[in-house]
């Protein structure tokens, strides 16, 4: 199927509180940026393309997934499209400038993906391709949810694009620690690569307050507008 969407690649942070009786202060940030020194870095390499479920990364997170969802490569026209690696979202990580050429996760309409953490964190990173508004990630600590957000969190307009200014690198800061996060997306698709996070024992970050309001602040960087075509 043809879609024509417009995006508009941005840089975004808010603090969103949890649904559960606790809340908890989420930090979203989306930019051409990277992750953070001192992150653990893992680059999925060590997944197999069209590999069975579950699967685990050369760091040790657990990957699960189920119906059409994934370890794939390159791109599949109306199904999934490679993230685009430029600026310093693919530094650590041994990626080449352009669409990404290595393994990477995908989520869609009939397919979920699970990733389980070796520990506990309060920071997770990944670099999130060509960003829409229906792709969601659930961060859980055990069987509680720490927070939910989807690329309209992320971007001012989450419209897919496959191009430069359609994949941000998506840093996630949390006051309750998290050991899992769910991949959901209703229409196709939700691609991603070069995942980084931290111990929550040693966090990156300092752990923000916990906060009662759903949004804090919104801030906007680096606007640019282009137009693409999935399917």
């Amino acid at each position: 199927m043809a879609m024509h969407k417009t995006a508009v690649a941005a840089g975004i942070a808010l603090a969103l509180a949890s649904t559960g009786a606790a809340q908890a202060a989420l930090i979203v940030s989306g930019s051409v940026g990277g992750a953070p020194v001192g992150a653990i870095l893992d680059n999925l390499d060590a997944l197999t393309v069209g590999g069975t479920s579950p699967q685990t990364t050369a760091t040790g997170i657990g990957v699960s997934f189920s119906g059409t969802a994934g370890v794939v490569e390159g791109a599949a026209t109306g199904f999934y499209a490679a993230p685009y690696v430029s600026g310093l979202n693919g530094a650590g990580f041994g990626n080449a400038p352009g669409p990404d050429t290595t393994p990477y996760l995908t989520a869609n309409p009939t397919g979920n993906l699970t990733l389980t953490l070796p520990g506990e964190a309060r920071y997770f990173g990944l670099l999130w391709g060509s960003v829409d508004w229906y792709n969601t990630l659930m961060l859980y600590d055990g069987a509680t949810l720490v927070g939910t957000f989807t690329g309209s969190d992320v971007t001012a307009s989450p419209n897919g694009d496959q191009g430069v200014n359609g994949t941000l690198y998506v840093n996630i800061t949390s006051a309750q620690p998290f050991d899992t996060i769910v991949v959901e997306s209703s229409s196709y698709a939700f691609e991603f690569d070069n995942l980084a996070y931290d111990r929550a024992s040693n966090p990156l970050f300092a752990v923000p307050e916990p906060v009662s309001m759903t949004l804090l602040g919104v801030g906007l960087a680096g606007i640019g507008l282009v137009r693409r075509r999935r399917g």
